[in-house]
């Protein structure tokens, strides 16, 4: 039950260790009552400084401060005594931990113990805030706010003996909970809580986080700006000249982060009766704000000397390189200009080589007409007609020929693309059509309506036939033994089923394999080269076992991957394939009919 055997006092206390005793052997909801004779033994006035710190320390030893502070986190609404039982133990707790010297593990008891009793007596706290909140009787309400004064009283006690405390009663999340309430008797008390915090350890405040800084500072200014009752003014406005004094960087704090501060406290709470307090906490944020007035003004001027300066350097250097510029200006006109000539030269060159290059043409045809009119000359006149007619229908076929191939072309592509449209429009029909059809099945094979509740008087009904037909139809009772006969025969037909089944798998198994090696021996005995032909490395591809299974498996990746490669309207989805892939001659339809515009054209 002690911490550490060899830690044991010389001479232990008969009454604590009588307790200890009466502690290990009870049951726990009457512990917190024997942990109450702890107050009786630490107020006897027999004791001096250094018995007291003796008997701290006897009590530390037998675990009691830890049951102590364990016990906080029960219930108390149902055990012995009461809330006030916990109040009393939590007063116990934090005198039982004030001038305590632990020599052994002195770690464990400042990093572990301390923090976890702050926690408990804050949770406790909180438990007796929120029931005081509730009560409604006058007497149930004076009891819990006794309590609550205990416990906050406990907690100011605990951080007073140990000022590294008020830190983890800062970052404590009850500790901001118990704040923000707007209860006035529960928020005056945290308020002193937190003033005392702020009387034993004022430092710690630059040691928190912003974010718990900025919550508290916040929940004061709301207390301040949401009631009118003049003790929480009070209160919140002594707590927030005791920052401002504290610290210049909260008072700057105060001044940024909240604009109507000054203009509230002006407005609402003066002469309320604690002016004096509200007239100092106003100067001092009035000197913070000429301050940063001054700081402002001082800024602007350095701000302004430091444009001009900059502006008189950028002209100064803007001026020695002017010149510079206007050489470069005058370099860039003169390319300018020299590449508009040389264009207008390539132009008039362009433009005579067009020229001479028609002359040509032109001679060219006058030179091929006048061998025409030659070879026509030289023609017997009689032949003229039939050579004139040979002449112009060649020229006629050439020019029909061109332009019916012209014209065949533009069509083709015209119906290309329609041909692409029409086999898309097909497939996405068909899988809306697939897809609407798992719909309409899905929805009349799962019905779902909401069913009436039934009635107080029809489930005894329900339950009375249900009683009267179990009563002449009972259940046959059947013996171990046919239980037994009948569990072996289950277990003997699931095993002829599951040796039944792995032989048929294996069975399809082969079957597979073979009908793919069939299939492939035929495709490649399709494509083997002739006898004459034929070499040892052919007669190994049909005598090899492997060969044909490796090749029905690269015909299937290349149709994966052929698969993989289609567009997204002939792929919608696996849901829209059920067993079988569309074929490419379904793809790749004839151009025997098309639909184009709503019609069939052949």
């Amino acid at each position: 039950m002690a911490n550490t055997p060899g830690a044991r006092p010389a001479a232990v206390d008969p009454r604590v260790l009588a307790l200890a005793a009466q502690v290990s052997e009870s049951k726990d909801e009457d512990v917190p009552v024997l942990l109450l004779k702890l107050k009786e033994i630490l107020n006897s006035a027999s004791l001096g400084r250094k018995e007291s710190k003796k008997i701290k320390q006897e009590i530390y030893y037998y675990d009691l401060t830890q049951y102590c502070m364990l016990i906080l986190r029960q219930d108390y609404s149902r055990l012995r005594g009461g809330w006030a039982t916990a109040a009393q133990l939590a007063e116990i707790l934090s005198h039982c931990c004030v001038g305590l010297e632990v020599k052994e593990d002195p770690e464990e008891f400042y990093k572990k113990f301390l923090p976890s009793a702050i926690d408990n007596l804050l949770f406790l706290g909180r438990r007796l805030q929120a029931r005081f909140i509730r009560a409604i009787k006058d007497e149930e309400k004076k009891d819990f706010l006794h309590c609550f004064r205990t416990v906050t009283d406990a907690i100011c006690w605990l951080f007073g003996g140990h000022i590294e405390l008020t830190e983890c009663v800062l970052q404590n999340d009850h500790f901001l909970q118990l704040l923000m309430t707007d209860d006035v008797e529960t928020a005056i008390i945290m308020m002193s809580v937190l003033h005392d915090i702020l009387r034993v350890n004022s430092p710690v405040l630059l040691r928190v986080d912003e974010k718990i800084l900025h919550s508290l500072l916040d929940e004061l200014v709301y207390q301040l700006s949401s009631t009118t009752n003049p003790v929480i003014g009070n209160a919140a406005t002594k707590l927030l000249l005791s920052l401002a004094t504290f610290c210049q960087q909260l008072v700057k704090l105060l001044t940024t982060r909240y604009k109507g501060l000054k203009a509230l406290l002006t407005k609402q709470w003066t002469g309320k009766g604690f002016d004096r307090d509200l007239s100092q906490l106003l100067d001092l944020l009035y000197s913070e704000q000429s301050n940063r007035k001054g700081e402002m003004q001082r800024q602007h001027q350095a701000a302004c000397l430091i444009q001009a300066v900059w502006r008189g350097f950028q002209t100064r250097k803007r001026l020695k390189k002017l010149p510079q510029a206007v050489t470069a200006l005058q370099r860039s006109f003169r390319a300018k200009r020299k590449q508009e000539l040389q264009h207008l030269k390539k132009q008039k060159e362009d433009e005579a080589l067009k020229q001479q290059m028609q002359l040509q043409r032109q001679r060219a045809m006058r030179h091929f007409h006048e061998r025409q009119l030659a070879l026509l000359e030289i023609i017997h006149a009689s032949q003229v007609g039939k050579h004139m007619q040979e002449m112009e229908g060649k020229s006629a076929l050439t020019i029909q020929r061109f332009w019916r191939g012209y014209r065949v072309r533009r069509y083709f592509h015209q119906q290309k693309q329609s041909l692409k449209e029409y086999k898309a429009a097909v497939i996405i029909q068909r899988a809306a059509c697939k897809f609407l059809e798992k719909r309409r099945k899905k929805r009349a094979l799962s019905p779902w309506k909401d069913t009436k509740r039934l009635t107080d008087e029809q489930r005894l009904a329900l339950k009375q036939k249900v009683d009267d037909y179990i009563k002449l139809h009972p259940a046959s009772q059947m013996s171990e033994e046919m239980s037994e006969e009948l569990h072996m025969q289950a277990q003997e037909k699931l095993a002829q089923f599951l040796l039944r089944s792995s032989l048929d798998r294996r069975a399809t198994q082969r079957r597979e394999a073979l009908l793919a090696r069939v299939n492939t021996d035929v495709e490649l005995l399709m494509n083997a080269p002739g006898l004459a032909e034929t070499t040892e490395k052919d007669l190994d591809i049909f005598v090899s076992r492997s060969v044909p299974v490796a090749t029905k498996a690269k015909q299937s990746h290349n149709t994966m991957l052929k698969y993989s490669r289609w567009p997204w309207w002939k792929k919608l989805g696996d849901e829209f394939v059920e067993g079988d892939v569309i074929p490419d001659e379904a793809l790749n339809a004839e151009l025997g009919t098309l639909f184009i515009g709503g019609r069939k054209s052949l």
